[in-house]
């Protein structure tokens, strides 16, 4: 290995990856399979001045949901490449703070599909059954054997808000128990087996014995489900959020609660959660017996989490390695393959008028083939990909890159 190599396109085992929260242990052993080794783990997350420290000098970070990437966190982050959420979503990461420096977020936003549609299934039985109260009553010595209120999924209305990837499951697994299907989505989908599609929420809410969230947490779903929202589902109707716990007003759940109109619920996500196993929960929904409450385990299981585990590793091997982008939720998207026998530079720079011709003429100005160029833009940034045939000492080529004054990252691949 060349010293230039060294200094500008870092051996694989001075990179330096963060991982957060307990990832799973294929995705550690994804990056050693890979030739990366230097990786530091922890089971939970960080304090704040901790993670700030620490993010200086980290260069790929895997984080789950408890890790908040703010904008003031990305601002010490100096050497980072890319974030990897080991999760579905990314909203614990300010998504356009990343972007503007250069940095990509990936996740894996199918990897736990399955499991979450599982447990949503699961909960819409023991919901119109009556276990929660039973089971608790049970283990006071209480023998409610009875079938008041207890009824089979089969022939009920189960409603679907947001029908994507985990919706959709949810609908293909109710509509196996017998259930019949409807759904509400702001975008037209096609619908999966006999599922029927409502024009409003509205229409959703009043037909559906039981009411289950899978929804981005956005301005429009932000509080969705309130007091006027609970009203209008049927008197003795069922509500399951596996969301995002700003979807819901628990204010206004408990209130329909105390009311009867909602005759039980199953939450598993809330607007806030404790940030590590030690931390206490305490939530206005625990003073009811016909709530299950869970504790954001909706992608928990062993399949899910080595699953997420090997895709996001994966994407940030594939970006470090060849500078693909493809899964990042704030990014352009470039799919390449390796660069063989052939230097790579990578440039990332602001979307303004004439800054590809300024990256060219750093290879043409010294002569050099440029055997392949990729751009994907969007408003705010450019993503530049060149291969040069012949392989050049990159340090001057590099410092002129960097010298470009819409320039926000470059690195060579050697």
């Amino acid at each position: 290995m060349t010293a230039n190599k060294k200094t500008l396109s870092l051996a694989k085992e001075k990179i330096k990856i963060l991982l957060l929260e307990g990832i799973h242990e294929n995705g550690v052993q994804f990056f050693n399979d890979n030739e990366y080794t230097t990786i530091e783990y922890h089971k939970g997350s960080l304090e704040y001045s901790e993670l700030i420290e620490k993010i200086k000098d980290v260069h790929l970070l895997g984080i789950r949901s408890k890790t908040n990437i703010n904008a003031e966190i990305l601002k010490h982050a100096k050497k980072l490449i890319a974030v990897g959420c080991y999760s579905i979503g990314t909203n614990q990461v300010d998504l356009t703070a990343a972007k503007l420096q250069g940095i990509p977020v990936f996740n894996a936003p199918f990897s736990n599909t399955r499991s979450v549609a599982e447990l949503v299934i699961s909960e819409c039985i023991f919901l119109i059954r009556g276990i929660p109260e039973k089971n608790i009553a049970a283990h006071n010595g209480i023998w409610l054997k009875n079938a008041s209120y207890s009824f089979e999924a089969r022939g009920k209305n189960l409603g679907i808000v947001g029908y994507g990837h985990i919706g959709s499951q949810v609908s293909i697994l109710a509509e196996s128990l017998g259930m019949n299907v409807y759904y509400y989505d702001i975008e037209k989908k096609l619908n999966l087996g006999n599922a029927k599609s409502c024009s409003s929420l509205q229409e959703l809410l009043e037909l559906s014995d039981i009411i289950t969230l899978h929804v981005p947490e956005t301005n429009l779903t932000k509080n969705m489900i309130g007091y006027k929202e609970l009203a209008l589902m049927k008197k003795g109707s069922y509500l399951i959020n596996a969301s995002r716990g700003s979807v819901v007003v628990l204010d206004d759940l408990v209130k329909a609660l105390e009311e009867k109109h909602i005759a039980g619920a199953a939450i598993d996500v809330f607007p806030e959660e404790p940030k590590s196993n030690n931390e206490p929960f305490i939530n206005v929904l625990q003073k009811f017996d016909n709530v299950i409450l869970t504790p954001h385990i909706g992608g928990s299981t062993s399949e899910a989490q080595a699953n997420i585990s090997i895709e996001v590793s994966e994407k940030l091997v594939n970006y470090c390695d060849v500078g693909t982008t493809v899964g990042a939720t704030n990014f352009v998207e470039v799919s390449l393959t390796p660069n063989i026998n052939r230097q790579r530079y990578l440039h990332i720079h602001k979307n303004q008028p004439g800054v590809l011709n300024k990256i060219t003429k750093v290879f043409t100005s010294r002569n050099l083939n440029i055997a392949s160029q990729y751009l994907q833009t969007d408003a705010h940034i450019g993503y530049v990909i060149i291969d040069i045939d012949h392989k050049n000492n990159p340090v001057e080529i590099l410092k002129e890159l960097r010298a470009i004054p819409e320039t926000i990252k470059a690195r060579v691949l050697l």
